[in-house]
C-alpha cells in the first residue's frame, strides 16, 4: 500500500502555513561543530512486512474434481452494521463479578426482563466482556438489575435450593441460602464500537481489515452463542452436545466426545461456513468413586491414592443425590467419613439457641438424614467449601457432572485408542457432517437471519490437481517413481549404505533373543547394502538394578560398557523392555549423545520380520551419515531456483508441555539442510525457551560484540563448511504450529531475527528468504465425488475455498489409508525469490518424499517432521531434571516467560550434525 509522510507542518489540508521567524542568537556564543560521526542515525521507520499476494494459479498435474465441508453463505444484509458494547458485570454490593460461567445466565435474564429497554433486539453475547447487536440500542449506556433464583452455571458451584439440606454444616447451610438462594446483579452495557458489514465483503476482495476480522468473529460469536442455548460445552470453535452416543471410552477415566467444528472463513468463492467432526476429552460423568477407580486402575475404592486423587478432583464439579445440587470440588477431608467432625448446631424451639455439637460426618447422614451408606465410612469426604469453612458430602452421594474437561496429555494407550475409535472413512464423515448442518439448524437463529445469512447444504465442489510424484533414487543407481505415495526396498540397495563395524548391542532386561535378532539384523543389512560387522559384545543388564531408577540403570550400564569395551563404539543398538513411553529413554539418549557423542538406535522389538529389521536399518543409516533414497532430481541437480544458487531449507517448530503444565519450558527446534545441492540431508539444533511461547526467541543471540550463540549461526555455519565454502544466497523457511493470527509475528520478529544472524556473520550478505508456514490444526478435508476413497496423493487445490488475497494452498501428498485424510495448508507469506506457484508447489510436493524414516510421502515437508522429531527427543532429556508433574491441574497457568528456564545440554561435536532425531 502505498503512503507518503507529510513533512511535518502542514496544516492536515495541504496550505503549508508561514513559520515565525527563528529567536536572534545572542552575540556571546559559539556554534558548536555538529559531531557527524557518532551521531545517531536518524531512526529509520521500520516497513512492516504483511504476507504477500498471489501471484498466479498453478496448473501441473491432472484435474480431478473435489468436495470439500466448505458451504456457501450468502450475505443480503450488507449495508448494516454489527454495534459492539462492553459488558460488566457487579454484584448487589458493588463487587465485580469474576466468575466466568455466570455472564450468560445473567445476559439471558436481561434479554427476557428488559425487551422493551433493548427495543426488541436480540444480541451475541461472547460469555465475557462484549456484546454484539445489529443495529444500535435505543442508548450508548444502559444499566439493570436482574435476580436469579438458583445459579448452576458451567463453572459454578450451588443452585442450593431453598432450605436445601446440602450441607452437613448448619452455619454453611445458612451461608448457602443468603447466598444463592436468589442472588441480584447489575449489569452495565455501554457501546465500544461501530463495526460496518461491508467489511465483510471487502475482505472477500481482497482488502482485510480489522474491521472484517471483528465482523467474521461477531459471525463466530452467534455460533458459540446459539450451541451455548443447546447446553452445549464450547471449546473455541467446537461444540460439545450433552449426548451419551457422542462418547466413547479411551480408558484411566476419560472419554472422547464427539462433537462439531463450525466456523465462517473468507474465501475465493465467497463466505463460507467450515463444518467438521472435533473431539474433546472429558472426564467420565458418574459416580466420583467410578471415575477415581477407573483413572488410577485399580480394583475397589480402598486402594485408591488420595494424596493423586485430591489433584485429579480439585475444581471438578459434582451433583449431591440427595439435594440435586452442584458444586466445585476444592479438596477432600483430612479424615475418612466416619472420624471427620463437624460442629452442628441442634434445632430447639427458637431459631439461635440452639446448642452445638461436634459429629462425624457419617454419623450425621446415617443417624440425622436417614442416609444409608455402604462404602463412605473408611474413604475421605469431598470438600466443597472454602479452605476455612470447609463443607463436607461422603463420597458415594458425589457424581461427577457431565461435559467437564480433560486437560492433561494422554497416555500412549489413550491416544492410540481414541484414534481408533474416533476414525471414520471419508463417505461416513461426510454423512455426519450434512447430518451436524441439520441438527445445528442455523436458520432459525434470528441474529443470523437480522444479518440476513443464509446457508447452503450442498459441500463445495472445488477444482483439484493431482501432481505427478518425484522419481526417487537408490542404491546401484536404480530409479524408480513410487506407486499411490508409497515404495519399498525389497530387491533394492539405499542408496548411500553406511559401515557399521564398531558397535554393541544392550540389554535393559528385554525379554528377547539377542542372538537372533543380531544374525537377522546383519543378514538384513547385506541385502541393503549396509556392512555390518559382528557385535563387540551385547552387554545385557545386571538383574539387580532392575528395579532401580532409570538414571541409576543407565549409569550401571554405561560403566559395565566402558570395562569393557577398548574405546568409544561408533554405535549401540539398545533393546528397552517397553515398547512406548520407555522411562529408560530420556537418560539413554541424553547420556550418548550429549556426553560420549555415540549414536544409538532404541528398539523394544514384538515381531521380528523383515520389514521390521528394513524399517530400523533405515533410521540407523540416516543416523550415521548415510542416505537411503534421494530425488533424481537432487542428484542430477535440477531443482527448479534451488539447484541454481546455494539454497539452505529450514524446519521451524516449537512444541509445549501438555495445557495441565504450566512450568514445563517450551522447546524449539530448527532443521537445516546441508551439503548443498541435496536436499535430502539435514541436521537440527534444539533450545529450550519460555513455557507456552510460540515466537522462538534464541535464532540470533549476540552475547559480545563477535559472538552469537544463536540457532542460526550454527545452522549456517554447517551449510557452510559442508556445501563447499558456500553461503546460501537462498533461504527457505518452513514454520510450523503458527495461527494465522501469529503470521505478522513470523514474518516482523522471527524473520528479523534470522537477518540479523546473517548480517552478524557479514554485513554485506543480503540473501533471499521464502517463508513458508504449514498448518495441519485446521478443519478443512476433502472428498473425492465419485469414490468412497480418499483423495489420491499429491491432489492439491489453490483455488475457490483459499485466501481471496494471499498466496495458500492445500496440498496431500500423504496416500489417506485409514480415516479421512488431513490436508497440510501452506501459507507461502514471502517469496523473494520469485517461484512459479508452479514451481512452489512442487518443491513442497517433493520435499515430503525425502523423509528418510519411511517408504512413504509424507503429510507435511520432511524437514518440519525432524525438527518435530528433534524436539521431542530431546525434550526427553529434560524429564529428570525436576520438572513436576502436576505443575498445575485444571489449568492454573502461570504467565509466559514467568520463571527461568533450564538450558538443554548440548550434543557432542561428533553427533551434533548427525540426523540423530530419525
Amino acid at each position: 500500500m502505498d503512503s507518503f509522510e507529510g513533512n511535518g507542518n502542514g496544516n492536515g489540508n495541504g496550505v503549508t502555513e508561514a513559520l515565525p521567524p527563528p529567536p536572534p542568537v545572542p552575540e556571546n556564543v559559539v556554534p558548536l561543530k555538529a559531531e557527524t560521526e557518532n551521531a545517531p542515525e536518524p531512526a529509520k521507520k521500520k516497513i512492516m512486512r504483511v504476507p504477500i499476494a498471489r501471484r498466479g494459479l498453478a496448473s501441473k498435474g491432472s484435474k480431478i474434481p473435489i468436495l470439500t465441508n466448505h458451504f456457501k453463505v450468502n450475505v443480503t444484509n450488507v449495508d448494516g452494521h454489527f454495534f459492539h458494547y462492553s459488558v460488566a458485570l457487579f454484584y448487589e454490593d458493588g463487587r465485580p463479578v469474576d466468575g466466568k460461567g455466570i455472564g450468560r445466565k445473567v445476559l439471558d435474564r436481561v434479554h427476557e426482563t428488559y425487551d422493551t429497554e433493548l427495543a426488541g433486539k436480540e444480541f451475541a453475547y461472547d460469555g465475557e466482556k462484549s456484546l454484539f447487536t445489529v443495529g444500535a440500542l435505543p442508548r450508548n449506556k444502559l444499566e439493570f438489575t436482574v435476580v436469579l433464583e438458583d445459579i448452576t452455571s458451567n463453572r459454578n458451584n450451588g443452585n442450593s435450593s431453598p432450605g436445601g439440606h446440602g450441607s452437613p454444616n448448619e452455619a454453611d447451610r445458612k451461608r448457602m441460602r443468603r447466598a444463592y438462594q436468589s442472588k441480584t446483579f447489575k449489569v452495565e452495557i455501554s457501546f465500544a464500537a461501530k463495526i460496518p458489514m461491508q467489511a465483510i465483503a471487502l475482505a472477500l476482495r481482497g482488502q482485510e481489515s480489522e474491521n472484517s476480522q471483528e465482523a467474521l468473529r461477531v459471525l463466530d460469536i452467534i455460533l458459540r452463542q446459539h450451541a451455548a442455548k443447546q447446553g452445549c460445552l464450547l471449546v473455541r470453535q467446537s461444540f460439545f452436545h450433552n449426548d451419551p452416543r457422542n462418547f466413547t471410552d479411551v480408558g484411566g477415566g476419560v472419554l472422547g466426545c464427539r462433537g462439531f467444528h463450525s466456523s465462517f472463513r473468507t474465501t475465493q468463492g465467497g463466505l463460507s461456513l467450515n463444518i467438521d467432526v472435533s473431539t474433546t476429552m472429558i472426564i467420565q460423568p458418574g459416580p466420583v468413586v467410578d471415575f477415581l477407580i477407573a483413572n488410577q486402575n485399580v480394583k475397589d475404592p480402598f486402594s485408591i491414592d488420595w494424596a493423586k486423587a485430591k489433584r485429579t478432583l480439585k475444581n471438578l464439579r459434582v451433583k449431591i443425590s440427595t439435594t440435586n445440587t452442584e458444586y466445585k470440588i476444592t479438596g477432600l477431608s483430612e479424615r475418612p467419613c466416619k472420624e471427620q467432625t463437624f460442629s452442628l448446631k441442634q434445632k430447639s424451639g427458637r431459631d439461635d439457641d440452639g446448642e452445638v455439637q461436634e459429629i462425624t460426618v457419617y454419623d450425621y447422614y446415617v443417624n440425622n438424614r436417614h442416609i444409608e451408606l455402604r462404602y463412605s465410612a473408611d474413604l475421605p469426604c469431598i470438600n466443597v467449601g472454602k479452605p476455612k469453612r470447609p463443607t463436607f458430602f461422603p463420597l458415594e452421594l458425589c457424581s461427577l457432572v457431565s461435559l467437564q474437561r480433560y486437560t492433561k496429555s494422554l497416555t500412549n494407550l489413550q491416544r492410540a485408542s481414541l484414534v481408533e475409535k474416533s476414525r471414520q472413512k471419508p463417505q461416513e464423515r461426510m454423512k455426519v457432517l450434512s447430518d451436524a448442518l441439520k441438527i445445528n439448524n442455523y436458520e432459525a437463529e434470528p441474529l443470523l437471519r437480522s444479518c440476513g445469512i443464509s446457508i447452503g447444504t450442498n459441500f463445495t465442489q472445488v477444482e483439484g490437481r493431482v501432481l505427478n510424484a518425484p522419481k526417487l533414487k537408490a542404491g546401484n543407481g536404480e530409479e524408480f517413481f513410487a506407486r499411490n505415495g508409497r515404495w519399498n526396498f525389497n530387491n533394492k540397495k539405499l542408496v548411500d549404505p553406511t559401515k557399521i563395524e564398531r558397535w554393541a548391542v544392550v540389554n535393559f532386561s528385554a525379554r528377547c533373543d539377542t542372538r537372533g535378532l543380531i544374525r537377522d539384523l546383519i543378514k538384513c543389512g547385506g541385502m541393503k547394502g549396509i556392512h555390518i560387522d559382528a557385535p563387540f559384545d551385547v552387554f545385557e543388564e545386571n538383574p539387580a538394578n532392575r528395579r532401580a531408577p532409570p538414571l541409576v540403570r543407565v549409569e550401571k550400564m554405561f560403566e559395565d560398557i566402558q570395562s569393557k569395551l577398548p574405546g568409544a563404539p561408533q554405535f549401540l543398538l539398545c533393546i528397552l523392555p517397553e515398547r512406548k513411553n520407555s522411562l529408560l529413554y530420556g537418560p539413554w539418549k541424553r547420556k550418548n549423545l550429549s556426553e560420549y557423542g555415540i549414536v544409538t538406535q532404541c528398539i523394544a522389538p514384538t515381531r521380528v520380520n523383515d520389514q521390521y529389521l528394513t524399517n530400523v536399518l533405515l533410521k540407523i543409516n540416516a543416523k550415521l551419515g548415510g542416505l537411503n533414497s534421494m530425488l533424481v532430481m537432487e542428484h542430477t541437480p535440477s531443482i527448479p531456483l534451488v539447484s541454481k544458487v546455494p539454497t539452505i531449507i529450514l524446519g521451524m517448530d516449537v512444541s509445549h508441555g501438555s495445557p495441565g503444565q504450566s512450568d514445563v519450558p517450551s522447546i524449539a527446534a530448527v532443521v537445516s539442510s546441508r551439503q548443498w545441492p541435496l536436499i535430502s540431508r539435514y541436521r537440527a539444533s534444539v533450545r529450550t525457551q519460555s513455557p507456552k511461547v510460540e515466537m522462538i526467541d534464541s535464532l540470533f543471540k549476540k552475547t559480545s560484540d563477535t559472538e552469537d550463540d544463536g540457532i542460526i549461526r550454527e545452522l549456517l555455519v554447517d551449510f557452510y563448511t559442508s556445501s563447499g565454502k558456500r553461503k546460501p544466497d537462498q533461504i527457505i523457511i518452513f514454520r510450523d504450529g503458527v495461527s494465522e493470527s501469529q503470521f505478522n509475528q513470523v514474518l516482523n520478529i522471527e524473520l528479523d531475527q534470522i537477518i540479523e544472524a546473517c548480517k552478524f556473520l557479514d554485513e554485506k550478505w543480503c540473501p533471499k528468504f521464502v517463508v513458508i508456514i504449514a498448518q495441519k490444526n485446521h478443519h478443512t478435508k476433502f472428498f473425492q465425488t465419485n469414490s468412497p476413497d480418499n483423495v489420491p496423493p499429491g491432489t492439491v487445490i489453490d483455488n475457490k475455498i483459499c485466501h481471496p488475497r494471499n498466496n495458500d494452498f492445500y496440498l496431500c501428498a500423504q496416500a489417506g489409508m485409514i480415516g479421512t485424510t488431513r490436508p497440510t495448508h501452506y501459507h507461502v507469506l514471502l517469496d523473494e525469490v520469485g517461484f512459479s506457484a508452479d514451481d512452489l508447489q512442487d518443491l513442497v510436493h517433493s520435499l515430503s518424499y525425502v523423509y528418510q524414516r519411511s517408504t512413504t510421502a509424507i503429510s507435511v515437508v520432511a524437514p518440519i517432521c525432524y525438527a518435530h522429531l528433534a524436539a521431542t527427543q530431546m525434550g526427553q532429556f529434560m524429564k529428570f531434571d525436576d520438572m513436576s508433574e502436576t505443575s498445575s491441574s485444571h489449568g492454573g497457568v502461570t504467565a509466559p516467560g514467568a520463571i527461568p528456564v533450564p538450558q538443554l545440554p548440548r550434543l557432542k561435536e561428533n553427533v551434533c550434525n548427525s540426523m540423530f532425531f530419525c
